[in-house]
């Protein structure tokens, strides 16, 4: 897979809109009549970090996919930013990031963070002093003229998240962007990503098996159940403390909410309909 980049300098306006607007979502894969995804419905506010976790086959990436218009729902309907996902696309509202950071071999880690403001026409000085930002944010400066095959995974990762936020995205869309790491390198990770996000303003939503990282990294971690793929809750952390000084993974508060989000994906095995709250229940 690679990484899908882009996105339209931030609209002041952007900000007084919910990020995603999801309204009884399904989506049907007509050759097999498989009925992947059915009734969901989720608003993703303004700067706020939602993580969709649940089994295998569930729809958590068929969703991403239909926020981004690279699926089409057969049902529902999807706003990103008061706009239709196909006007989002166009438009370039978003940058989306896969498993695999999907770099350009033969371009430096700087060429490769300008691509998408090279293929918009933007001139080379302003390419330039935006990827020395990307560059310096996602410290990454001192490898700027390196090629992907220098680099380790992680910073491979860090380079395509920093060409993911090149045209100042609004909103990211993340498909289990650190599924490939070691366990160290995605604890690493998921810090760069939280305090990108913080930086830079950008909504997430983003797409885990991993409980822990769900937790860790979210405002609210939304729980789907099997295929069909509904949302049986939503849970919030209310946000962590990351400034302290204590581990928050080590932390009691941090393995009661891990709990929380294990014993709520058991119960949405046995086919929960609709959330407890769409606003999510404190698991804090």
């Amino acid at each position: 897979m690679t990484i899908e980049t882009s996105v339209a300098a931030s609209d002041p306006a952007v900000d007084t809109v919910p990020a995603v607007e999801l309204t009884g979502v399904g989506k049907i894969f007509r050759a097999g009549q498989v009925t992947a995804l059915q009734d969901v419905s989720l608003t993703l506010a303004a700067g706020e970090f939602v993580s969709l976790i649940g089994p295998s086959g569930c729809g958590k990436s068929t969703l991403l996919r239909i926020v981004a218009d690279l699926e089409q729902p057969s049902s529902g309907t999807v706003v990103v930013h008061g706009k239709t996902a196909r006007k989002a696309r166009l438009d370039q509202d978003y940058g989306i990031a896969f498993q695999q950071a999907g770099l350009l071999d033969w371009r430096t880690v700087q060429e490769n963070i300008e691509l998408p403001l090279q293929l918009h026409g933007v001139g080379k000085q302003e390419r330039r002093a935006r990827s020395a930002e990307l560059l310096e944010i996602t410290g990454l400066s001192e490898f700027a003229r390196r090629f992907p095959a220098e680099l380790s995974g992680g910073m491979q990762q860090r380079v395509a998240i920093a060409r993911a936020l090149a045209r100042k995205p609004p909103l990211l869309l993340m498909d289990e962007p650190f599924g490939a790491l070691d366990e160290m390198t995605r604890e690493r990770m998921q810090g760069e990503l939280l305090r990108i996000a913080e930086e830079t303003g950008a909504a997430v939503l983003f797409v885990t098996h991993s409980i822990p990282e769900a937790v860790f990294l979210s405002d609210r971690v939304v729980v789907m159940s099997p295929r069909p793929g509904r949302i049986t809750d939503v849970l919030s952390t209310g946000g962590w403390d990351r400034d302290s000084d204590d581990d928050v993974r080590s932390s009691e508060e941090f393995f009661s909410a891990v709990a929380a989000v294990r014993a709520a994906l058991h119960e949405g095995h046995g086919g929960a309909g609709a959330p407890k709250s769409t606003a999510g229940r404190d698991i804090r």
